[in-house]
Order: structure tokens, then C-alpha cells, then sequence
């Protein structure tokens, strides 16, 4: 544990709860991808298999259990509680084409060819391009609320919070793994137009507009 994976996982859980905040109050999931949603609970369950069989602190496990909770909470919302509010249309993205590639990748690329982290590989891989079915609604659809972006600005903050964390990690403890770091990086520069966007107009009080 380090200053930048505490930052880290504070952004993560500040995302999560601005997303649900936004969806109770609202009664609406309207410029929220369910797609997206998806694809990070498929992220957390798989990634977080290892609850059955490892415990390496209450904080962890604490966590762990969080994260996988609300991401089947959040599909609850969007798919039964407030299905009527949700954008079917422009949330289009097909996701078969990002979970089958992260998949043979894993099983292509990891650190050791075993059931627990081939799937924590693949949700290494999942989670990089997760956000591309919410960044295609806010394209399709024009613009994004303002508490959609700060959720995606915290969001992306966890994952350039994580960057620092690995490289604090190296020097420090001569600790590293590439596959977290190409893929943590490769979300980072996905979040980038993004970030641009969110300091020059939302924190202006402008709204966000992604180029279709």
C-alpha cells in the first residue's frame, strides 16, 4: 500500500458512488452505458475469483467485495429498477468484440497458465477498453450531464493514479508487472481527449461534447 493506490482506490469507489448517486436521485440512467457496466462486472467478478481461495487483508477483501457488489447493483438499476429510462438505441457498442480478443490475449499472454490468472489477466486486458461503450454513447448522443463526467473524470483518475502506484512500486520495491502496465497505460491514453475536455469545459461550467 502506497499514497498513489490509496488515491487510487479512493477515485475508483468516489466513480462508483457518483455513478449510483446520479442514478437514485435521477430515477434515471439516461448517458449511462449499460454496456460499459457490463463489461466491469465481468472485470470484478473475474478478476476478484481469488476471495474463495486467498486472503491477503481485511482492506482487500473489503474492496473486493465492494467493487463486484456495485457493479451487479448498478446493472440492476439500469436493466430492471429504471429499464424504462435506458438509452437502448445509442448504447449500441458491440461488446463480444472487445471480451473475445481480451480472452485469446489472456490466453496468449500471461504469467502463469493457470484457471485464477488467466482470468485475472483477461480482466486486466477487459478493463483497458471497458469505458469505449460509455465514451460511444456520449459521441452518439452529443454530450454527457455533468455528474456523467465527473464520474468518468474519477474514473479515469483511478487508472492514472494506478500508473504512478506501479512506478512508485518500482523504484521502490523493485516490483513490476508489464501486463498492468501496458494495459493501465493504454486506458490511461483512452481517458486522454477525455481529461482535455473536462478541465477546459466542465470545470468551466460549460457541458462536455465528444466529437462524434
Amino acid at each position: 500500500m502506497n499514497i498513489f493506490r490509496l488515491a487510487g482506490d479512493l477515485s475508483h469507489l468516489l466513480a462508483i458512488i457518483l455513478l449510483l448517486i446520479k442514478i437514485w436521485k435521477t430515477r434515471s440512467c439516461a448517458g449511462i452505458s449499460g454496456k460499459s457496466q457490463i463489461l466491469f462486472a465481468i472485470v470484478y467478478i473475474s478478476r476478484y475469483l481469488d476471495l474463495v481461495t486467498t486472503f491477503i487483508s481485511v482492506y482487500n477483501t473489503f474492496m473486493k467485495l465492494v467493487f463486484i457488489s456495485t457493479s451487479v447493483a448498478t446493472i440492476y438499476l439500469m436493466y430492471v429498477k429504471f429499464k424504462a429510462t435506458y438509452d437502448h438505441n445509442h448504447d449500441s457498442f458491440r461488446i463480444e468484440f472487445l471480451i473475445a480478443p481480451c480472452f485469446l490475449l489472456a490466453l496468449l499472454i500471461n504469467n502463469a497458465f493457470t484457471a485464477l490468472e488467466i482470468l485475472w489477466t483477461f480482466s486486466i486486458y477487459l478493463e483497458a477498453v471497458a469505458i469505449l461503450p460509455q465514451l460511444f454513447l456520449v459521441s452518439k448522443t452529443g454530450e454527457a450531464e455533468s455528474i456523467t463526467s465527473h464520474y468518468l473524470f474519477a474514473l479515469g483518475s483511478y487508472r492514472a493514479l494506478y500508473l504512478l502506484n506501479w512506478i512508485y512500486r518500482y523504484y521502490a520495491e523493485g516490483h513490476y508487472d508489464l501486463i498492468a502496465i501496458f494495459a493501465g497505460a493504454l486506458q490511461t491514453i483512452l481517458y486522454c481527449d477525455f481529461f482535455y475536455l473536462y478541465i477546459t469545459k466542465v470545470l468551466k461550467g460549460k457541458k462536455l461534447q465528444l466529437p462524434a
